[in-house]
């Protein structure tokens, strides 16, 4: 799995930011669903004015039930 040009400028984006003291959590609305994330997001200025630029959300409950680490080859679809 191949990872997109846009990811890693968002992740080398998200690094600076680490390393300069310019994360913030905000508590957010999912758009969606209605309910809260918990959004890890850049900060900015425009002028005197804070931007904040969301990155993505923590996982609910445990991260490892959330994500399947990549693998070289994938599982067998289930049988239909």
């Amino acid at each position: 799995m191949s990872i997109p040009d846009h990811a890693r400028a968002n992740f080398a984006t998200l690094l600076r930011a680490a390393a300069d003291g310019k994360l913030a959590l905000m508590e957010c609305t999912d758009a969606v669903t209605g309910e809260p994330r918990y959004v890890i997001c850049a900060v900015g200025r425009d002028g005197t004015d804070f931007v904040f630029t969301p990155f993505g959300h923590l996982a609910d409950g445990n991260p490892f039930d959330a994500y399947v680490p990549p693998s070289v080859t994938l599982p067998d679809e289930p049988a239909s």
